[in-house]
């Protein structure tokens, strides 16, 4: 399998330029994007897709999720094609680039195969999966997953938003549900390009992440139950303060985190106190504890410790508590090959690289399912996203798109 040449690079001014040119499709409030999911813009967003990818001369392909497929044809017509892509839609505050970059890299990689004049063996077919990001209609990677067979189309058209309008009904309003079948595309392998959402590429002053893993995650909702009483006249001994009982069980969440250092997470960032009023004592508290790491008997240790330490705190304080496991999914692995070949293509290129471990999850941590897959990431300022400050410079997306390209058509092999 011939490697591209060290010379064969994107245009980094049309990539930038196309991703100010999305940007201007629901902007937010503070520089960003609010292009949420199957909204107006989302519709407005995916026909400027489709229009760049014609113009590229690809065929466009629309399945019964709304996943989009931009198909450059290969040399063989019986050789499985390499995919390549992320997703479009943003959060309510979202950046510019989450997701944007991996769907926009990958169309760039098409564009300058035609400029080139280069032929591949294999198809490229660039996606943009529907909900990713799971703001609007959660789960997040909701389309991958009906993609790869973790959850149901029928249950996929269930989900409601806050305002109770299904997920099915708002796909047909903006007009992308498609006819072909979820998941009956077989793939080659598969490649996603991110911003890292952490801060370490930057603070390494290093140019890609080569992402061998991505973390599995573990949410447990926890409800600890007291007895609602006077916050200035009930003696601090005879009180069942669940507050209380809470701040000690996320000192041993934090303890337990830290304890499987350096990859392992751990924090509550939902937090409902009951009945929330000033001079009351909480009666009641519900937080969801989310757990991260790369290793599944880490995320079962942390699990397992966590309700061992919270029944402990709550018997000695006279609490009761209780767990319901809310979410999770298991860590990644991603491709070997897959990997190796972005690795190799940052070395041939000369950009400074190390081996990440993504503590998001996105598309590929499904598509890994059922196809080869990995991911190749760029830095970020201050490892910001998920905001509307996101940020990163023209060189880290030419850098992460480079790389991207030499990936891709390295796996589709050049012919000629």
């Amino acid at each position: 399998m011939a490697a591209p040449a060290a010379n064969l690079t994107i245009n980094p001014d049309r990539l930038w330029d196309s991703l100010m040119e999305m940007a201007r499709i629901g902007p937010g409030v503070a520089g960003g994007n609010n292009r949420q999911t199957l909204t107006d813009e989302d519709a407005e967003g995916r026909a400027l897709f489709q229009r760049w990818c014609e113009e590229a001369g690809c065929s466009m392909g629309l399945d019964q999720m709304g996943n989009m497929f931009a198909r450059r044809e290969g040399t063989d017509p019986d050789a499985l094609p390499v995919y390549v892509g992320s997703h479009l839609d943003t959060q309510p505050t979202g950046g510019k680039y989450d997701g944007v970059l991996g769907v926009l890299g990958g169309l760039e990689i098409l564009r300058t195969l035609n400029d080139l004049n280069i032929r591949t063996k294999h198809p490229i077919v660039v996606v943009n999966f529907t909900n990713e990001e799971g703001t609007r209609y959660a789960p997040a990677m909701l389309s991958s997953g009906v993609f790869a067979g973790i959850h149901s189309q029928d249950w996929a058209y269930d989900r409601v938003d806050a305002e109770g309008k299904r997920f099915g009904d708002e796909l047909e309003r903006i007009g992308w549900r498609g006819e072909e079948e979820v998941g009956a595309r077989k793939m080659h392998a598969f490649f996603e390009l991110h911003i890292e959402q952490g801060p370490i590429l930057e603070a390494e002053g290093v140019d890609i992440g080569v992402v061998t893993h991505g973390q599995g995650l573990s949410w447990t909702q926890v409800t600890v139950t007291g007895k609602d009483a006077h916050t200035g006249s009930t003696p601090m001994p005879m009180r069942r303060n669940a507050g209380l009982g809470m701040a000690r069980i996320l000192e041993k969440v934090e303890e337990i985190a830290l304890s499987h250092a350096p990859h392992a997470v751990g924090a509550a960032g939902h937090i409902d106190v009951f009945p929330n009023s000033r001079n009351v004592i909480p009666g009641k508290v519900v937080f969801t504890v989310d757990f991260r790491s790369p290793e599944l008997t880490v995320i079962e240790d942390m699990e397992a410790r966590l309700r061992t330490e919270a029944h402990t705190i709550c018997d000695e304080m006279g609490l009761a508590v209780e767990f319901e496991k809310v979410g999770g999914f298991d860590p990644v692995a991603f491709d070997a090959g897959c990997v190796t070949a972005i690795r190799n293509a940052a070395e041939r290129l000369g950009y400074s690289h190390m081996n990440l471990i993504s503590g998001a999850g996105h598309d590929a941590c499904w598509i890994n399912r059922v196809a080869p897959t990995a991911m190749v990431m760029c830095p970020c300022v201050d490892g910001l996203s998920h905001n509307e400050a996101e940020e990163i410079s023209k060189d880290w997306a030419k850098a992460g798109a480079d790389v991207l390209f030499h990936a891709v058509v390295e796996t589709a092999e050049i012919v000629g």
